[in-house]
């Protein structure tokens, strides 16, 4: 396991779609391994694999609930509802942050480790975390969702995704 250098913004990796993966193996498994070593090193609740240099559909997302750590390989989202609104912060984006709105509740299908697949519902600030990541994958970042940029004293609690 290894701490890998997060990407920062703007390489060019983080606004472009990811790989589907289909080799589950040895190598995928000690992707997962540093990304979490490498998301826990530098404090997230959250790591998508182009945030260190992997253009793969691979994330993982820990918000130090029951629910433990997620892997997500080839995530999908299935279903969306509700709606809230929020502070985010970003690996990639040292020291910024800003007021999002989300849906409150997603449904997600994706592979584990292993290629199995599974499904899982998740509402509040995990779905947050686990949509964050997701659109990761997707070339999306969370600047292009802010409605509102915040400054540093508005921040308290704000977790990096």
């Amino acid at each position: 396991m290894a701490i890998r250098k997060i990407v920062l913004h703007p390489a060019e990796i983080l606004e472009k779609k990811c790989n589907e993966v289909s080799r589950f193996d040895k190598k995928l498994a000690k992707l997962l391994d540093d990304m979490y070593d490498t998301m826990i090193e530098f404090d997230g609740v959250g790591l998508a694999a182009p945030q260190i240099g992997q253009q793969v559909q691979v994330a993982i997302v820990d918000v130090d609930d029951e629910s433990g750590t997620i892997e997500m390989v080839n995530p999908r989202v299935l279903s969306v509802s509700g709606e809230q609104t929020g502070a985010e912060g970003c690996l990639s984006f040292p020291g910024l942050y800003g007021e999002v709105t989300r849906p409150n509740y997603v449904k997600i299908e994706a592979y584990d480790r292993k290629g199995k697949k599974y499904s899982l519902e998740a509402e509040g600030f995990l779905a947050r975390a686990i949509q964050h990541e997701i659109d990761h994958l997707n070339g999306i970042l969370f600047t292009s969702k802010v409605t509102r940029y915040l400054e540093e004293d508005e921040l308290e609690g704000v977790a990096d995704e």
